[in-house]
């Protein structure tokens, strides 16, 4: 019975510093700065349309698909709409704290 427990608690350890390493690895991998999705949205369960930036100032929207990209067209960046905070039109999403709080002091 000790021995299982000491192989359960290998295998976690194991487990934790693989974890680790796996994450240090893709950290490592990830710093390209060529390219970015700068914005997307889905469209059904499996389509996406992105807005990809390429360089410095080359944009490209794409559709994806589950096994497909398709270049829907190019853009410049000034046609890119920047997200200002002070905009209206756009909401921002709302954490759960803060609908906590309202409904307390709506309560009280």
């Amino acid at each position: 019975m000790i021995f299982a427990l000491v192989v359960f608690v290998g295998v976690l350890a194991l487990t934790a510093f693989v974890t680790k390493w796996i994450a240090g690895y893709q950290k490592t991998q990830g710093l390209n700065r060529n390219l970015e999705i700068v914005e997307g949205i889905r469209l059904a369960t499996n389509k996406y349309v992105q807005i990809i930036r390429a360089g410095e100032d080359r944009y490209f929207v794409v559709a994806v698909g589950k096994d497909e990209v398709t270049l829907l067209g190019e853009l410049s960046s000034s046609e890119l709409k920047e997200l200002d905070a002070t905009d209206t039109s756009v909401q921002m999403p709302v954490d759960f704290k803060s609908i906590l709080d309202n409904l307390s002091r709506k309560k009280n």
